[in-house]
């Protein structure tokens, strides 16, 4: 919510930037929602460019994806999880580094762990954390509502109506205000919808996709829209300009106005909250995230032990392993957030995929088919979102261009070198993992 107010410099825009992601994203998951149906594997992004424009483009996205998206979002949400967890023993205090840094390399790993150890149990903690996050979404809003009726029935309300950011203008310091500045504010309100198109990467682990993917677009998508923009406005009541703009942890700063007045003893579950649901944002980033790196190695595209499963587990170890160690390695990078904000454009060309698929191969089967409008519409806003973002921040747009470009030397290097089978043989003994193929065989 920090970053989409910075960019938009208005409550009111916030709350629309809010929206408008909300329906992006919408139509951006009902576009996959067909190539999730008519393409049944797993890979999401890369298995669909793979299908309608071939190997290069798809190994481009792929490498975007799993050594910088990817790896460097569990990175930021694990950060997020640390710096909330260690808020309540701090008393709000800022942690001295690099202690939020290796409280969320602890994260990363023990969550790897599991997710190496059984599906299973990843799932159920997936469940939980998820009700976790919509508990704390739940008590912030209901508290911001709890502020605005006291404050327009009584002067002894715990916070002061006319001090918050929906009565005290934006401070731009002089500086004119930017329309382009709204393609960032859209980029940071797109990160916390990241997740629509995570279902895509395990399609073919999903019980009947045909029915259950198409329904948790609809059901998830505008309960999720309808949350954050409460939640924003909640903020937005309590708040004035200036705290939003220099917290460190607008939920917290939430809680310390709020429920010192309303519930004393719920203040700290607030950041106990907030934790608890990025601890379960992480998990599902590494769950989904190993299925891509396993997809792509299962068609040559990275070394093929990537895409060998435990004996016993069936989980994909050597992919969950290199994730975590990328994950790890980014969170001491300082500036990690930003990395991610360079390459969103580009990672979302793939919805460019339904209406080239309509073209090349007419007869595919479609068990969903939408409107030839949607994609087309989430084409356009992407490069609308490119376009402004070049012209706001062309130096961090063309880092993020070179970042994808590079994929181009390294897909050739790999045509012509491999990974020895000594290596490979010798990998899977340390792990105890084997091919697919050969797994199904067992069973």
């Amino acid at each position: 919510s920090q970053g989409v107010y910075i960019q938009s410099q208005d409550p009111y825009v916030a709350i629309g930037v809010w929206v408008a992601c909300g329906v992006f994203s919408m139509i951006g998951a009902l576009s996959f929602a067909e190539l999730g149906t008519c393409i049944t594997r797993s890979g999401g992004d890369y298995a669909y460019i793979l299908e309608a424009f071939g190997p290069l483009p798809a190994f481009m996205c792929l490498w975007v994806t799993v050594f910088v998206i990817r790896p460097t979002t569990a990175a930021v949400i694990a950060l997020t999880f640390a710096d909330y967890a260690i808020n309540p023993i701090l008393d709000g205090l800022s942690a001295p580094k690099p202690s939020p840094e290796l409280l969320a390399a602890a994260c990363l790993m023990l969550l790897t762990a599991v997710n190496c150890w059984s599906v299973k149990v990843t799932m159920k903690i997936q469940d939980l954390f998820t009700v976790a996050k919509l508990l704390a979404l739940g008590a912030i809003i209901v508290a911001g509502l709890i502020c605005l009726i006291w404050g327009l029935v009584s002067d002894n309300s715990p916070t002061d109506l006319s001090k918050n950011a929906f009565t005290i203008p934006f401070d731009r310091k002089g500086e004119p205000y930017s329309y382009a500045s709204l393609s960032l504010a859209a980029y940071n309100g797109l990160f916390a919808y990241a997740g629509w198109n995570y279902l895509n990467m395990v399609t073919n682990e999903l019980i009947d996709p045909y029915k259950n993917l198409p329904r948790a677009i609809w059901i998830g998508l505008p309960l999720v829209t309808i949350i954050y923009v409460l939640a924003n406005i909640a903020y937005f009541i309590v708040l004035s300009p200036h705290e939003i703009i220099n917290s460190n942890a607008v939920a917290v700063d939430f809680g310390a106005y709020t429920f010192d007045k309303i519930w004393e003893w719920f203040r700290p579950l607030i950041p106990i909250s907030v934790a608890l649901s990025c601890f379960g944002g992480v998990n599902g980033t590494l769950f989904t995230s190993s299925r891509m790196f396993f997809a792509g190695a299962d068609d040559g595209q990275l070394p093929k032990v990537l895409a060998c499963i435990h004996v016993r587990n069936l989980t994909p170890i050597p992919a969950l392993l290199l994730q975590c160690i990328i994950a790890v390695g980014v969170l001491f990078t300082g500036e990690i957030f930003a990395l991610i904000l360079r390459v969103m454009g580009q990672h979302r060309c793939g919805g460019c995929c339904p209406s080239r698929l309509r073209k090349t191969k007419p007869d595919l089967p479609r068990p969903i088919k939408v409107p030839l409008a949607l994609p087309i519409i989430y084409i356009v806003c992407t490069f609308l979102l490119i376009g402004f973002s070049i012209y706001e921040d062309p130096i961090n747009t063309g880092i993020g261009a070179a970042i994808t470009l590079t994929g181009i030397p390294v897909y050739y290097i790999g045509q012509l070198l491999s990974v020895p089978m000594s290596v490979t043989i010798f990998l899977q003994k340390v792990m105890n993992v084997i091919p697919q193929e050969k797994s199904e065989a067992l069973l």
